[in-house]
């Protein structure tokens, strides 16, 4: 790779052109990492459901042409100046959030949410000096949440970057870089089940099955999975999940129905899809007392939710999450040596698997709400 270094690289990239066009597979033009930047190869990147949802553009501002792309796996081609942490050739995964290590949120034992870094869907820039790094023709090609890993070659600033075990297989440990991270830390780090609760899930697509794997893992006895589609409820028992409850099959609001199988309310809930009524039930459905329930779905922009403040008073604790409460430099690695040392088990995430010349067809299986995880193979 030496010989690439300090030169503009030129590769291919899926650019999405408008919104929900069929992205087209493109020569772009790479240029080198600037000041705290690093440039990588990209070797295998998955799609998820954000991705989807920006290149739509029905409900949000984004900018276009762009490079989507953010959960994945490279190995670092080269570096910007000041960068000291990372080295060509090292294998790292990529994230939409940062940790820069300075900020009062860096510095906190409690906080992810990295001040510089942090997830900003439109910036479509680097923030070194506000300009793309990727062009065709000398036009710029913009950036998405500081990743835009459907190409062959991108370039990150250095605190969006996990160093990782050179040995993790990339083409499985890519999909921690976001979705099941967040589902499996909202679980663990948040909720914190302990050994022989009750947990209740809410959403059983990826994120919501990476919590129900965090509360398999953590020993729960009971995993409650809550989802409006029924065919979700085979594949989720996998992820540990014991019993299931489609809120469509009865006449009173789904935090009674779960308040009765449990003999009051589960311990733990974490709430998956964003919807306002599922973070209402996985509130209430929680036991007073002691229960908790979490938050990790994202909400219509516009959206509210009411709960009687005596949900409060009779000690239910409201959480939310942002990435798991992982930090991404410091956390990631740790997850990924869970997956080495057996004890997670991120196989069963992955349902389908095309080469970069077919990235189409992973949207079209995400639009058709098949499959979980679709592993994009870079070369070939």
């Amino acid at each position: 790779m030496s010989s690439t270094v300090g030169q503009v690289i030129k590769c291919k990239a899926a650019v999405a052109w408008e919104a929900g066009k069929p992205l087209v597979i493109e020569e772009v033009e790479v240029a080198p990492p600037q000041k705290m930047e690093v440039r990588l190869k990209i070797l295998f990147t998955s799609l998820c459901h954000t991705d989807v949802y920006f290149w739509e553009a029905k409900a949000q501002n984004s900018v276009f042409p762009r490079i989507f792309g953010h959960e994945a796996a490279g190995i670092v081609e080269s570096v910007g100046e000041g960068v000291t942490e990372l080295a060509p050739g090292d294998h790292v995964l990529p994230v939409f959030t940062g940790e820069c290590k300075e900020c009062a949120h860096c510095k906190s034992e409690e906080s992810n949410m990295c001040s510089l870094l942090r997830i900003n869907t439109d910036r479509g820039v680097m923030i070194h000096d506000g300009q793309t790094r990727f062009s065709i023709n000398g036009k710029p090609v913009y950036h998405f949440v500081g990743t835009s890993t459907f190409s062959e070659y991108t370039v990150v600033h250095v605190g969006c970057l996990a160093k990782i075990n050179p040995l993790a297989p990339l083409d499985k440990v890519c999909i921690l870089s976001c979705g099941i991270s967040t589902g499996l830390g909202a679980t663990l780090n948040v909720a914190k089940p302990t050994k022989g609760s009750s947990v209740a899930v809410f959403g059983l697509g990826a994120v919501g099955l990476g919590a129900a794997e965090g509360a398999r893992l953590a020993g729960a006895s009971r995993i409650i999975g809550v989802d409006l589609n029924s065919s979700r409820f085979e594949e989720a028992k996998k992820f540990g999940v014991t019993e299931f409850v489609n809120p469509k099959d009865y006449k009173k609001p789904v935090q009674e129905v779960i308040a009765e199988l449990t003999g009051g309310g589960v311990d733990r809930s974490v709430e998956c899809t964003g919807n306002t009524n599922a973070m209402i039930s996985a509130f209430e459905c929680v036991h007073d007392g002691w229960g908790v329930a979490v938050l990790v779905g994202v909400p219509h922009k516009d959206a509210e939710f009411k709960t009687h403040p005596m949900n409060f008073l009779n000690e239910r604790t409201l959480k939310g999450t942002f990435f798991g409460n992982y930090k991404p430099r410091s956390d990631l690695p740790s997850v990924v040596e869970m997956y080495m040392n057996k004890e997670l088990e991120l196989e069963k995430f992955i349902t389908h698997e095309v080469p970069f010349s077919e990235i189409n067809k992973a949207f079209e299986l995400m639009l058709k709400g098949e499959g979980l995880r679709c592993i994009i193979r870079m070369e070939g």
